[in-house]
């Protein structure tokens, strides 16, 4: 298909950064209370800005998008805009109903974000078409360019790319589902500078294969505790070191996915309690997520000495 006629200025931007690092999804720093920790979470984005994401993307899940309020959601986005200060991208999440979604669309393009990520849409299954139209929706309600996140519940048909790529602002899609030969369908099918990137749980696990498909773009749940970690698997694969890939993936990854696979809602918890264990100012996950079992803590600070050690890092 040709290529998409709109937000051109972005899509490169996008394009550059996803070429130069890997896509960081902040975590939201809570106090005690489970309130907003607005200095604690400033400082956070500024580490994760030091460690050369090629973009940045707060309030999506890693960073509990869902138990965000709208007044929450706005001191959020409009932090991570002034931190970034133009050096990066920042893409934003935006779910639930499109109703809703709109009104966080509306939110983050006051707040300066440079594009939407579309969470799937609350607990509903949709036929393809009723996709396409909720994307449409929250499309029209905003100047902001979207990328759909395609995961759980949502799955793009092949057929049905060309009615997403002529919606405008439309630019791209998240994976999580990791049916590679599906997603090679809908890339050919879709327009040419179109945005794809790598999405699962702990994507390095996959990004090998993606890139063989021409997507080499991933996410970095790792990036948001250990970015000198999440940085070297980003650097070894691309000058193609598979000795240095291969030691990273079994000393690290492979036990952090199999101590992240032992409980529920560990793709954020864990995530969030390796922070702390860092020294981040993060605080606790918000209900319905519950921190990490006290074992569990044990396990993931041995292997953060064990990830740490092996690109030379520090805790």
């Amino acid at each position: 298909m040709a290529v998409t006629t709109t937000h051109g200025e972005t899509i490169e931007r996008l394009r550059r950064g996803m070429a130069a690092g890997v896509l960081a999804f902040p975590l939201t720093a809570l106090d005690a209370g489970g309130r907003i920790a607005l200095d604690a979470y400033r400082a956070h984005l500024r580490s994760q800005l030091a460690a050369g994401p090629g973009a940045l993307f707060p309030c999506c899940g890693t960073g509990e998008f869902f138990s965000l309020a709208e007044d929450e959601y706005e001191q959020l986005v409009t932090a991570a805009v002034q931190e970034a200060a133009g050096t990066v991208p920042v893409v934003v999440g935006a779910g639930y109903g499109w109703a809703q979604a709109a009104r966080f669309a509306a939110i983050a393009e006051r707040a300066g974000a440079d594009a939407l990520l579309l969470l799937p849409p609350y607990l509903v299954e949709t036929p393809p078409r009723g996709l396409v139209e909720h994307v449409r929706r929250v499309a029209a309600s905003t100047a902001l360019p979207l990328i759909v996140y395609q995961r759980a519940q949502v799955r793009i048909e092949v057929a049905d790319a060309p009615a997403l790529a002529a919606i405008p602002g439309v630019i791209g899609v998240k994976d999580g589902h990791c049916d590679l030969d599906r997603l090679q369908r809908i890339k050919l099918a879709a327009p040419e500078d179109w945005l794809f990137f790598n999405g699962a749980a702990t994507a390095e696990m996959q990004a090998r294969a993606y890139r063989a498909i021409g997507v080499p773009a991933y996410s970095s749940a790792v990036h948001a505790f250990a970015p000198e970690i999440s940085r070297a698997f980003f650097t070894a694969l691309h000058a193609e070191d598979h000795e240095r890939v291969d030691r990273l993936l079994e000393e690290f990854y492979m036990p952090f996915v199999e101590l992240r696979d032992r409980g529920t809602g560990y793709a954020v918890s864990l995530v969030k309690a390796a922070a702390r264990l860092r020294g981040a100012n993060v605080g606790p996950v918000r209900a319905p997520l519950m921190d990490p079992a006290p074992r569990h803590l044990e396990e993931l600070d041995t292997l953060l000495t064990t990830g740490l050690a092996l690109v030379g890092a520090t805790r």
